[in-house]
């Protein structure tokens, strides 16, 4: 929360600046506006860092001869090295530390009380003003003792704290530009004679006319006004099959035409594009996402208010027992200072950046840091289907053979033909001839029926690989009872004709990942519920969840209502973490409490997504889940360690025990702050 506190003041400082320069900036079309956004973000999340790091190793370089002046610490060391005029020299010194090193923390506390939400900023600006102010007083001739070496060491811990959190949770979401690297620069618009011209993608206008070749993208949205072809939409819609796409039909900006010329009216430009709606929908998801407050700010926000309420009761207990006000100045200020620790600062950093060095062994990276420490309240999973739950490639499950031919004919013959074709469908087939350790025949004549299969000549024999459509247009004969069997089960069927003749049918389906049934039932074990949504047929999304024993699937959700149908699991009361790896993905990976993309996915799945599993593997959604509930009980631990010292400290410094004679000095309270420290850090390493 404090960082993003910090971002907001930067935010503020630079409005203006900003506010003209997207003014000039600013494009018919949304994509580079976009792009530039998600530039800036990340530069600026990393130039923060950078100053972090930089005011970090300036105080620290400060704080060497502000120890070394500093009277007790000399006495402890036994040394003598005082100068005349040495005090003026340490103000100076300790006067660079706070204004430079402490800076942060001051602009971010007056953010924070101006929000009236006091937390670990207000604590340590609470701290380093009454350190820097009382012993600025006793320079200028305050009876009593300075506070500068607490002032330093206490504002370079805190930058360091500061600097390792920011580095260990820097995620700043690239996602809205990886969207639009999707999207092909050029396009071939026709024109009127007939003639085609390349032109930039941003200058194409609605009821343009656009030539898309084979093996090209689709440049924007527009419907088909002439030609046929199958169209990979895979990364945009979910659906694992290339759809095939004929006259009258819509084609999608960034789908992927394959085999046929198409010549599309452009329906959509800019803003109004799908691609363009999933950037909004991402956007929106990612700023509606309700940020966790940190721990230790919850935890500061307390001892905030106990330093205040103990600094002033020790002043005015002292001052009515009688005391001097120089001594019961001092006492308040040492309350006030040791009820910062120095630990505090370091508690939740260390166990992030241990936890982030453990999950990178694991092949868990971590994007987004306040997301990942709630998935150990997760009570479903949400897993996108293709790609996800299983390995988008398509495998031969079954064949049929007809009289004359045995199925290994039927696959040699088909493989025959397909070696030919780049179609998921094709390279299932050639995967099965591999399994075989088997070499397809060569093919002659080779040739593609747009929208119904392939022909060649195999051996010697007219060898065609073509679709249902194809086998009811022509009516041929073929086993229904088996086909219906295979459709209803969720495979894709293609048929083999032999000189015109049938000979059989192969059966492919979406093969699914071997770790998936071990997750889905793991996830059980714990209370967890799977869940599976796609985009796909629901006799597809039904056979893949009989096979994993998932009861609760979504099938044939359209892109833009996955985010939907991850708020509606939310408003039936249960955490949700969401799993996918297409870019139709995107916004309900944003939506979700926990968002997870599998490595393997897109880009952008990958940048909006919290968690990447960088394996691909469904498992390691249990290991999510499983180091974030160890890293929120190290957390907790850190907490009580680097604070609970303050239940004795705070007493003694105020001088609870002082008819006894024992009275905290500030150096004591410094020791003490120092073991605190070094627990903490010894515990965060446990972690391992």
């Amino acid at each position: 929360m404090e960082i993003d506190i910090l971002e907001r003041r930067d935010n503020v400082a630079n409005h203006n600046d900003q506010k003209h320069q997207h003014h000039e900036e600013h494009h018919d079309t949304s994509n580079d506006d976009h792009d530039h956004q998600g530039h800036d973000h990340h530069d600026h999340h990393e130039m923060m860092i950078q100053d972090f790091k930089r005011r970090f190793i300036v105080s620290v370089i400060l704080t060497i001869p502000i120890l070394l002046l500093t009277s007790a610490i000399q006495q402890f060391l036994g040394l003598d090295w005082g100068f005349t005029y040495d005090s003026w020299v340490l103000f100076g010194l300790a006067t660079m530390v706070f204004f430079y090193g402490g800076w942060p923390f001051l602009t971010g506390a007056i953010d924070e009380i101006k929000q009236k939400n006091p937390g670990m900023m207000t604590l340590i600006g609470l701290a380093i003003v009454v350190a820097y102010g009382y012993s600025t007083m006793v320079v200028f001739g305050w009876s009593g003792r300075n506070f500068f070496w607490e002032l330093a060491t206490l504002i370079d811990v805190m930058l360091l704290g500061h600097w390792i959190e920011m580095r260990s949770i820097m995620g700043a979401s690239n996602a809205l530009k990886e969207l639009i690297k999707l999207m092909p620069n050029e396009a071939h618009r026709l024109n009127s004679d007939g003639s085609t011209e390349d032109v930039p993608v941003d200058q194409v206008q609605k009821d343009d006319q656009v030539l898309i070749k084979p093996g090209e993208k689709v440049p924007v949205d527009g419907i088909i006004i002439d030609g046929s072809s199958s169209v990979d939409e895979s990364m945009l819609t979910g659906e694992s099959v290339p759809v095939e796409k004929k006259v009258d039909e819509e084609v999608i900006g960034g789908a992927v035409n394959q085999d046929g010329s198409l010549t599309i009216r452009v329906s959509k430009t800019g803003d109004e594009t799908y691609l363009s709606q999933v950037v909004t929908l991402v956007q929106e998801a990612q700023e509606s996402k309700s940020r966790a407050q940190d721990l230790a700010n919850r935890a500061a926000k307390w001892l905030f208010y106990l330093a205040l309420a103990a600094g002033i009761g020790t002043f005015i207990i002292w001052i009515a027992l009688g005391n001097a006000i120089d001594m019961a100045v001092q006492r308040a200020v040492t309350v006030m200072v040791i009820t910062c620790p120095h630990a505090l600062g370091l508690a939740a950093p260390l166990v992030v950046s241990v936890s982030t060095a453990i999950s990178a062994k694991k092949g868990l990276l971590i994007r987004n840091r306040p997301p990942f420490e709630s998935a150990r309240n997760i009570e479903a999973v949400i897993f996108d289907k293709t790609g996800t739950l299983t390995e988008g490639n398509f495998g031969v499950t079954d064949i049929e053979a007809d009289g004359a031919y045995d199925k290994q004919d039927v696959l040699r013959y088909a493989a025959g033909v397909e070696q030919q074709s780049e179609h998921p469908l094709a390279r299932g087939i050639m995967r099965k001839m591999e399994e075989q350790q088997e070499r397809p025949p060569t093919v002659q004549h080779f040739e593609t029926m747009t929208g119904k299969g392939l022909s060649g000549t195999v051996e010697g024999k007219q060898v065609q690989v073509v679709s249902p459509g194809y086998m009811n247009q022509e009516r041929m004969d073929y086993d229904t009872a088996v086909f219906d069997q295979y459709s209803t089960g969720g495979k894709t069927v293609v048929f083999v004709l032999i000189d015109g003749g049938y000979a059989g049918m192969i059966a492919l389906a979406d093969m699914v990942r071997d770790s998936a049934k071990e997750a889905v039932e793991r996830l059980k074990q714990q209370n967890i519920e799977p869940i599976m949504l796609t985009g796909d047929h629901q006799r597809v999304a039904d056979w893949v969840a009989n096979q994993l024993g998932i009861e609760e699937v979504y099938a044939e959700v359209l892109p833009d209502h996955k985010a939907d149908q991850v708020k509606k699991v939310q408003q039936s009361g249960r955490k949700v973490a969401m799993t996918g790896d297409g870019i139709n993905d995107a916004p309900a990976l944003a939506t979700a409490d926990v968002g997870i993309a599998i490595g393997s996915g897109t880009d952008v799945a990958m940048e909006t997504a919290d968690v990447v599993l960088v394996q691909s593997n469904p498992l390691d959604v249990l290991s999510v889940i499983d180091l974030s509930r160890k890293t929120y009980r190290k957390m907790i631990q850190n907490l009580w360690w680097a604070a609970g010292y303050n239940i004795v400290a705070i007493p003694l410094a105020a001088g609870v025990l002082a008819p006894l004679g024992i009275l905290l000095s500030p150096a004591v309270g410094a020791v003490l702050m120092s073991a605190s420290t070094v627990i903490v850090a010894i515990n965060a390493q446990l972690l391992r």
